[in-house]
């Protein structure tokens, strides 16, 4: 595979040591804008077509799989069509639950989950939000909706301080999004939930790690850490014209899910 252009020294270093030792190296990737297209519906989101095959195949030559995802991880699971690749793990809810060989391990939500789903329908509803923002239940987190409305990111910035002073009276964290703001709890980023899947195993040879949106430039900044510590490592955005953010700190950007897909194809012979 040619080195794609304007590739910084240390990505390309990254990108190298993953072709010539793909056994020692880890690949991480977000769910949701990375491996499937984003929609209108959450629940009617899927992997990209090509993505759940291009996994498998590359599963037996890689040391791992891992899926790091804002939302329940038996969730990613069945929209990714993930059951029968050998070696994947899911971690869902930043971290927070880990789903391995069939195996699901989930952890009891915080009590401010149950107060802040009790009071988010009134909020939303004296805030005067349009009918068409929607709120998606995760069970350890609660995410508001805004992209169904015809003023999409003014109705989102209109609720931003109110999601904001819920969250401090219920102890929970504000995740921003691609028009979503998520309350869900502290102590987990996906930049802990990567470093903390990689304790235990053998050092990798390398990592690389793919996002599109705000929660992984954490992941991002993981990378970079392990890269400081001498290990390589590589930042994938998958692009949009919605977030930039991770495009500016990315060694390769990518067309979306479709471009991941073709990227990945290639990575490997």
């Amino acid at each position: 595979m040619q080195l794609p252009r304007n590739l910084s020294a240390v990505g390309a270093d990254g990108l190298n040591t993953i072709r010539k030792d793909p056994r020692g190296a880890v690949l991480g990737f977000d769910f949701d804008g990375t491996l499937a297209p984003i929609v209108d519906d959450p629940a009617a989101a899927r992997a990209h077509p090509r993505a759940t095959q291009t996994l498998a195949r590359l599963a037996p030559h890689v040391g791992a799989l891992v899926i790091i995802t804002g939302r329940p991880a038996a969730v990613a699971v069945e929209y990714g069509g993930f059951e029968g690749i050998d070696g994947l793990v899911v971690l869902g809810q930043y971290g927070l639950e880990r789903w391995e060989a069939g195996t699901l391990t989930v952890p009891e939500p915080p009590p401010g989950v149950a107060e802040a789903r009790a009071k988010l329908p009134e909020i939303l509803k004296a805030s005067g939000a349009p009918p068409e923002t929607f709120i998606e239940d995760k069970g350890q987190a609660l995410a508001v909706h805004t992209r169904r409305c015809a003023e999409p990111q003014v109705a989102l910035d209109r609720l931003r301080s109110l999601l904001d002073a819920l969250a401090e009276r219920t102890g929970l964290a504000v995740e921003p999004g691609r028009l979503v703001i998520e309350l869900r709890p502290h102590g987990m980023d996906k930049g802990l939930a990567l470093r903390t899947f990689l304790e235990g195993r053998t050092p990798p040879s390398a990592v690389l790690y793919a996002g599109d949106d705000l929660g992984d430039l954490a992941a991002f900044d993981a990378v970079d850490e392990l890269r400081a510590e001498g290990t390589p490592g590589l930042k994938v955005c998958s692009g949009s014209a919605e977030v930039t953010a991770l495009a500016e700190r990315a060694d390769i950007v990518v067309d979306g899910p479709e471009g991941l897909v073709d990227f990945l194809d290639a990575l490997l012979p």
